[in-house]
């Protein structure tokens, strides 16, 4: 894939509504949702944070996810347009209502207070923060900044790019190298695939562990802040 197929297909994403609001055609009621998600608990966990489990499979935090990006998921998979044998039972088990039910209960439940959506300066002695704030356009590589598209400080925009922020490490990995050798197909023209083939496995680890821990990070900074007001 080529650096002028990802910056078309960032053009064309940012301004497009996708596939993915598609996906929700029912409207979802958080309380049948609820219920519906009881078989959901095991692995998502009963507030929906889900679990990092660094020697196996990681469950992602379904909390504050957009209602419409998880149906999409959960058709995906049940339609056999996403890979994941862990979940295609349980999607199998939802039809099309109680999908909308089950997106609409998670999208409700809040993960953390609101992160500061406010650009700021990617400090450049920060490898990690770099990557995913500015990118690497050397000559060869051309990986653009994560937040072109999950917005500042991961928080997510709209329904086709999900917030990052807070998402256990162990699935980001994972999901970031099932596009880059071609076993995840069911983002919006390919984009992610084209991102990751570009990334080596430290700059995976990195990114992953950025937005892993970037709540808590930016959490402390604002303590440190107050702290220095206070004297």
């Amino acid at each position: 894939m080529t650096s002028k197929r990802i910056a078309s297909g960032l053009g064309l994403l940012l301004g497009a509504g996708l596939a993915a609001s598609q996906a929700v055609a029912l409207e979802g009621d958080a309380e049948r949702g609820e219920a519906a998600a009881g078989t959901c608990v095991a692995c998502h966990q009963a507030d929906g944070m889900g679990m990092n489990n660094p020697n196996g499979e990681s469950w992602p935090r379904l909390a504050g996810l957009p209602a419409a990006y998880i149906a999409k998921q959960l058709h995906d998979i049940k339609e056999g347009r996403r890979e994941s044998p862990s979940m295609m039972p349980f999607a199998n088990m939802l039809d099309d209502q109680q999908i909308a039910d089950v997106a609409a209960y998670y999208a409700e439940l809040e993960p953390w207070p609101e992160l500061p959506t406010a650009y700021h300066a990617a400090d450049p002695n920060d490898e990690a923060e770099w990557l995913a704030e500015r990118g690497d356009w050397a000559e060869g590589r051309m990986i653009p900044a994560c937040s072109q598209c999950h917005g500042p400080n991961g928080q997510g925009v709209g329904d086709s790019f999900p917030p990052l922020a807070g998402q256990h490490a162990g699935y980001i990995v994972s999901q970031l190298e099932a596009w880059r050798e071609g076993k995840r197909h069911n983002d919006p023209n390919d984009l992610m695939m084209g991102v990751a083939e570009r990334l080596d496995e430290a700059q995976i680890e990195l990114i992953a562990d950025y937005y892993a821990t970037l709540p808590e990070r930016i959490a402390a900074q604002g303590d440190a802040a107050q702290e220095e007001d206070g004297q």
